[in-house]
């Protein structure tokens, strides 16, 4: 497999986040983790209302990036619908049912790292911003 370039990173970002808008992920954010992990260079993360939401969310997220040739590496907890992760290489999407967002608050734990919220009402992004 060929090494991913920081371009072909932000291609994917976009392509991801646009499918999560397309079905309406709630309040979703963007965290810049490049710096300081060693496993991802990105995490997404958005909120469903209810637990069937949540696995819409996500089964439509796999299934819209399968029209691209992008597949996950991995899928944890989508049947459940409380908190499903999508693990694309480089970019780990976290879709949480509100309830179990709050709980957990990944934002406070990578709140030293750049992110970007996306504003409400967003239904496609043409580009990122440059920090990311």
């Amino acid at each position: 497999m060929s090494e991913i370039t920081e371009n072909d990173s932000r291609k994917r970002l976009l392509l991801l986040i646009n499918a999560l808008l397309e079905k309406k992920a709630g309040s979703p954010v963007i965290i810049n983790v490049r710096e300081v992990s060693a496993f991802a260079d990105y995490f997404v993360i958005c909120s469903g209302t209810s637990d069937r939401q949540v696995r819409a969310i996500a089964s439509s997220l796999r299934e819209n990036l399968k029209k691209t040739d992008l597949f996950p590496l991995g899928v944890e907890g989508e049947t459940e619908g409380k908190w499903a992760l999508l693990d694309y290489d480089d970019i780990i999407v976290h879709v949480f049912l509100d309830s179990v967002r709050a709980f957990y608050d990944l934002e406070r734990l990578w709140s030293e790292s750049p992110r970007y919220d996306i504003p409400e009402n967003t239904t496609s992004l043409s580009s990122l911003p440059d920090a990311f």
